[in-house]
C-alpha cells in the first residue's frame, strides 16, 4: 500500500491545529478544534483505506480498476463524520447557553475553584476538620473528626460478627 505524503502531511497539520485551538478558552475555538480534529481523522481513515478502486459491489462485471476498494474505511469515515457532528451540535448548545446567560465567550475560572486554590494547606483547612473539632474548646484539634477508614470498617465488623 503507498500513502499519499500530500494527505498525511495535511492530516498532520489539521490535527496539530486542532490541538492548539482546543487548548484555548474560547468557546468557539475549542469548538473548531474539535472540528478539526475529526477532519483530520478522517483524512487519517481514508489512508487506512488504500488506493482507489472499483465499488465493492457484489455480481458487479464492470470494473474501473483491477482491484475493489476497501469498504470498511468508507464505512468508519460516515460514522466518524455523523459523531463529530454530534459532538459540534452539542458543543454549539453549550456555546449558545454560556452566551445567553454571560454574554461572553471565554470560559473563566469558578469561584469555586478559586477558594479551593487559595486554601492554606494547614491540617484545619482540611475537609475533614471543622470549627467543633474539640468539643470543649471548639478549636480544630490534630486528628480532625475523626473520619477515616477505621469509622467505616467497624460497623462492617460488628455485622461480620453477627452473622
Amino acid at each position: 500500500m503507498e500513502a499519499n505524503l500530500f494527505l498525511l502531511i495535511g492530516s498532520g497539520v489539521l490535527i496539530a491545529s486542532g490541538v492548539y485551538l482546543m487548548l484555548d478558552r474560547a468557546m468557539t475555538r475549542m469548538i473548531m478544534g474539535v472540528l478539526l480534529i475529526g477532519n483530520g481523522a478522517n483524512l487519517l481513515l481514508l489512508q487506512s483505506g488504500g488506493q482507489a478502486g472499483s465499488p465493492p459491489i457484489v455480481g458487479r462485471e464492470s470494473t474501473l480498476f483491477d482491484h475493489s476498494a476497501d469498504p470498511l474505511a468508507q464505512a468508519m469515515i460516515l460514522t466518524a463524520i455523523v459523531i463529530s457532528m454530534a459532538m459540534s451540535a452539542f458543543m454549539l448548545a453549550l456555546a449558545y447557553r454560556q452566551y445567553r446567560y454571560r454574554t461572553d465567550d471565554i470560559i473563566e475560572r469558578d469561584e469555586e475553584d478559586r477558594a479551593i486554590a487559595a486554601r492554606p494547606s494547614l491540617p484545619a483547612a482540611a475537609p475533614d476538620h471543622d470549627r467543633s473539632d474539640d468539643p470543649e474548646t471548639g478549636r480544630p484539634s490534630e486528628t480532625g473528626d475523626s473520619f477515616g477508614p477505621h469509622s467505616f470498617e467497624t460497623p462492617v465488623k460488628e455485622a461480620d460478627d453477627e452473622r
